[in-house]
């Protein structure tokens, strides 16, 4: 059995699975932000399900951005943790919002947009078409408002899901003719990452996963403050303010 541990803590629903390739053996879900507390004794309880230990596992698929600053720090932090110890876990990633579309694309057949709530009258959005065995990628995430997305995304999504979606209802329903899928269903599930696995081009390899870190979407505030008090990009940061 090979087995992959999945996570998901892009959004305020964390989740984590273990499945054999794409076959989900076990999966939890965790909510009100517990992302710090809660990680870790999670991935143990899924693998005491499958009685399975860390060490039996061989990839690891870790959600990328953007989402949440913090909880995407605490999601790659304890992957990073995990393959320190055993350097021969392969390490992938792919964006929340196309797990997000991917429980979607379940509900209905054609483009799905996926929203995850950004705040400050924005969301991060995408949409992408999912078939049996292919991805196209229509809009690539994004930051913007949901106007935004209507007039960047080629084609009209014939369903939209993710919290962005929920605070932005009546735009969402004008723009794909349907109500939206809302959390917890409409929200990307660390066992939609172990289904990608069999399209072409979902997941991406992590060469060296101790370096590396996840696409926020944006600055972080604190990073904002200080790069509007200097006036320069934070040294050592990975972008800056916009």
């Amino acid at each position: 059995m090979t087995l992959t541990l999945a996570l998901d803590t892009a959004t305020e629903i964390g989740s984590v699975a273990v499945g054999d390739g794409h076959l989900v053996l076990a999966e939890m879900s965790f909510g009100g932000r517990r992302h710090a507390a809660a990680l870790l004794p999670a991935v143990h309880d899924v693998l005491d399900v499958v009685g399975a230990t860390l060490d039996d596992l061989t990839t690891v698929v870790v959600a990328d951005g953007p989402g949440s600053f913090t909880g995407l720090r605490i999601g790659w932090a304890t992957v990073q943790g995990l393959v320190r110890a055993r350097d021969s876990i392969r390490v992938a990633t792919a964006p929340s919002l196309l797990g997000a579309a991917w429980v979607g694309s379940q509900f209905s057949s054609g483009p799905v947009a996926a929203l995850y709530d950004a705040l400050r009258g924005e969301v991060y959005g995408a949409v992408y078409q999912l078939d049996a065995d292919r991805l196209e990628v229509v809009l690539r995430p994004t930051l913007g408002t949901v106007a935004d997305l209507v007039e960047q995304s080629p084609v009209r999504p014939v369903l939209a899901v993710g919290d962005g979606a929920g605070v932005n209802r009546s735009a969402i329903e004008a723009w794909t003719g349907r109500a939206p899928l809302l959390p917890p269903v409409g929200s990307a599930r660390a066992g939609a990452l172990l289904a990608l696995a069999d399209l072409e081009g979902a997941l991406r390899d992590i060469p060296d996963p101790t370096s590396c870190e996840p696409d926020y979407g944006r600055a972080a505030e604190a990073q904002v403050r200080w790069e509007r008090q200097h006036g320069r990009p934070l040294p050592g940061s990975t972008g800056h303010a916009r």
